[in-house]
């Protein structure tokens, strides 16, 4: 009798688990190297050469994606998308405050 092709595989291959460890590692370095623009903002009251566009369709992404990592129920997904929102928010606003 062949494999019901409806039940999930229940364990992760090596492959996937180190793919996940390094996109893991790769939302906390992003995020670390965007905090730096933040604290420029908020800490030096500089915000010249923001571009709202650009940090506005980051966060409208990050709210997408974290909507879909929500429904996927990833946390590989949705957590790095909460940061982001953070973050993203925080540069905004001080943009909008020290622009």
């Amino acid at each position: 009798m062949p494999p019901n092709p409806t039940t999930p595989f229940m364990g992760a291959s090596p492959s996937a688990r180190s793919i996940k460890r390094v996109l893991g590692s790769l939302s906390i370095f992003t995020m670390v190297m965007t905090v730096p623009e933040v604290l420029k903002i908020w800490v030096s009251h500089q915000a010249s050469g923001i571009s709202m566009l650009s940090w506005c369709a980051y966060l409208v992404s990050a709210g997408v994606w974290l909507w879909y990592g929500l429904q996927k129920h990833d946390k590989n997904i949705y957590l790095p998308c909460m940061g982001w929102i953070v973050l993203d928010t925080a540069v905004i606003v001080g943009a909008l405050v020290y622009g």
